[in-house]
């Protein structure tokens, strides 16, 4: 995996926030992804690369820039992974506590298995499988210059009734909170990217579990609301993505995509076309082949009389041969040999292997996993 090095803050951001109150970081990498298996079956949802890098490490990019550097990383089932990927932070500019939550028992319960690590400073929670492309820095910013009890970013969206959403006063103070309501009371979405002061802790221990059986973030920000407190709102124009499913990731490589900057650290031969922007990184090898950017070929892969075309994210150490793919996230090791038809919209998990069988009769041979999910034309 490409390590990862973030520049720190500049000095008058530094200073800046220095005259505001201090912030935690608090990050979600628990949950079972299961609307991305069998890709997260065994593996961490939060670790799926988005332009080859994991979507985790976006976040983390992101609360460090905003001048956050002590951030204590919340872990399920596969903590060891999201151990080995993030290590301990340093690579971020960062200081990193891992805190095992026992169960997925809801957002809510994070906080009360981070509750010794945040102690009585705000902090800023950030679910690790969300994108938001623009970052968090201003509102960062926002709620330090702020004495909320709570600030909450809200993306306006046409369906409401797929995500919790906030009912706002005139002055943008939220008032009431709703899960997927029934009727549209409300067009903004309730995002993964929450800031709260100390007086969440006396919140939570009052919460009881849903009919899912988990301690409800939305409960949680009510009980604030209903105790006095001033809940605060920010509404973002940029895109933010929940990458929960297979188009969302493909969503969030293609708006990464497109702000590359290409560069070629590999080699590509004369009989190579590299069109727009491509990154060839570094020990990856071009032949015979045409990649049309935006486009990233990852360290050590080999490319021979193969097609890559926009939007494709291939990632390190694959083999493409005699292939034609587009508009996909190919993931480490992972073979495609002779393959006839344009492969498309696609995500490939890691050492995958897809091929044309010499055998006769000509038939289709797969072996899937659990979940999988094949489309034949």
């Amino acid at each position: 995996m490409t390590e990862t090095v973030v520049d720190p803050p500049c000095a008058a951001a530094t200073a800046r926030r220095a005259r505001g109150r201090p912030l935690k970081g608090l990050v979600l990498a628990g949950g079972k992804g299961s609307r991305l298996r069998p890709l997260t079956a065994t593996g961490a949802k939060q670790l799926v690369p988005v332009a080859n890098k994991p979507v985790l490490f976006y976040a983390l990019d992101q609360l460090v820039d905003a001048g956050i550097t002590e951030i204590g990383i919340v872990t399920g089932d596969t903590g060891a992974q999201v151990r080995a990927a993030v290590g301990d932070g340093s690579a971020f500019g960062a200081r990193v506590t891992f805190l095992p939550q026992e169960a997925p028992l809801g957002l809510a319960h994070a906080i009360v298995t981070a509750e010794e690590f945040l102690g009585d400073v705000p902090f800023c929670m950030y679910l690790g499988d969300n994108f938001l492309k623009e970052g968090i820095e201003r509102h960062a910013d926002r709620f330090r210059a702020d004495d909320c009890a709570a600030q909450i970013l809200l993306k306006r969206v046409p369906n409401p009734a797929a995500f919790g959403v906030a009912v706002l006063d005139d002055e943008g103070q939220v008032r009431r909170l709703v899960e997927k309501p029934n009727e549209p009371i409300s067009h903004l979405a309730v995002i993964g990217v929450y800031f709260f002061g100390p007086e969440i802790h006396a919140v939570t221990p009052l919460l009881v579990p849903s009919a899912r059986g988990e301690l409800e973030i939305t409960d949680a920000i009510q009980g604030l609301i209903d105790a006095g407190k001033a809940v605060r709102s920010s509404t973002i124009e940029d895109d933010w993505i929940d990458t929960g499913k297979k188009d969302d990731m493909l969503e969030a490589n293609r708006l990464v995509l497109a702000t590359l900057a290409g560069r070629v650290e590999g080699t590509v031969d004369a009989e190579s076309t590299l069109v727009g922007p491509v990154v060839v990184e570094a020990g990856a090898d071009v032949r015979g082949s045409t990649v049309r950017g935006p486009a990233i070929i990852g360290a050590g892969t080999r490319l021979e009389d193969a097609y890559v075309g926009p939007f494709t994210a291939i990632g390190p150490g694959c083999d493409l041969v005699r292939c034609e793919i587009e508009h996909s996230i190919v993931l480490e090791g992972s073979t495609i040999r002779n393959v006839e038809r344009r492969i498309a919209d696609s995500l490939i998990g890691r050492e995958v292997v897809v091929g044309r069988s010499p055998l006769k009769p000509q038939a289709i041979r797969l072996m899937l996993g659990d979940h999988s999910q094949v489309d034949v034309v």
